[in-house]
């Protein structure tokens, strides 16, 4: 097992990704404008269809093969092994697929805390190029009453710029097909 890292008031476990070195099936552009600087990409993610539909778009619309993409999960606790193994298993998938579409490389972490509070904290320690994470598609009542982690990364994350990618409806994904 991992060591759990403490630092203030966050901890985490890093989580040990298979080398997935193949073919970008993606085509990608090839212009000089700054394609090979290496930037930084912090995806903020969860087992849910929302953080994935912000995977994929980071993947087609931002990400160069030269980038380095940061997987980041908030959760309750680092500790729950059952979790953890679901989370590590579904970072590895993803870290494949972001292989394939031509990314340089793939970093995940599993951080214990407030979500919201998570992804700015890791955006301040990365300083990435973006912060992308998808979107709950709560109403306007509930988002105002109880708040969202998109609204709050929005708010208050300071070194980055924070794109938040809107839910897809069931209707859209089968009409775009």
């Amino acid at each position: 097992m991992e060591a759990v890292i403490v630092e203030e008031e966050f901890t985490w476990r890093e989580v040990n990704l298979p080398s997935a070195v193949t073919e970008p099936e993606l085509e990608r552009d090839t212009g000089l404008r700054r394609r090979d600087i290496p930037r930084d990409i912090l995806i903020a993610i969860d087992h849910d269809r929302n953080s994935r539909q912000a995977f994929e778009w980071a993947l087609i619309h931002l990400c160069r093969p030269t980038d380095t993409i940061h997987l980041v999960h908030a959760v309750s606790s680092v500790r729950n092994e059952e979790l953890y193994l679901a989370t590590q298993a579904l970072m590895e998938k993803l870290s494949f697929e972001a292989a394939q579409a031509g990314v340089g490389a793939t970093v995940a972490r599993i951080v214990k805390g407030d979500a919201g509070k998570v992804i700015c904290w890791e955006a301040e320690r990365l300083l990435p190029a973006a912060v992308v994470m998808g979107s709950k598609g709560k109403s306007i009542v509930r988002s105002v009453l109880r708040g969202s982690v998109s609204e709050y990364c929005f708010k208050h994350c300071k070194v980055s710029p924070v794109v938040i990618v809107p839910e897809k409806k069931l209707e859209q994904e089968t009409t775009s097909r």
